[in-house]
């Protein structure tokens, strides 16, 4: 009886094993990047330059809530979602 069910343990080993891996390897690292951008998104203020997931470069100009005023060019505007964007641009 003994010898069964440490069988039975032993088949689950490898399923265990998998889940080990897909969590260290899919989960934990698209947590941290889900975090940093977040973290990304609050820090934005007037004045820094961003990327859209669009590519559109551009200065922030106002915020209000979820919507950006993104500064493209000279006397152009436009609004674009907070969640648009994809990075901040440091300037070399």
């Amino acid at each position: 009886m003994q010898n069964e069910s440490a069988a039975a343990m032993m088949s689950w080993l490898p399923i265990l094993f998998m889940l080990l891996v897909f969590y260290f390897l899919l989960y934990k690292p698209q947590k941290k990047a889900r975090e940093e951008r977040e973290t990304m998104l609050n820090r934005l203020h007037i004045g820094h330059r961003v990327i859209t997931i669009g590519g559109i470069y551009g200065t922030i100009d106002d915020l209000d809530g979820d919507i950006i005023k993104l500064k493209i060019a000279d006397n152009v505007i436009i609004d674009v979602g907070r969640a648009a964007v994809s990075a901040i641009v440091e300037d070399n």
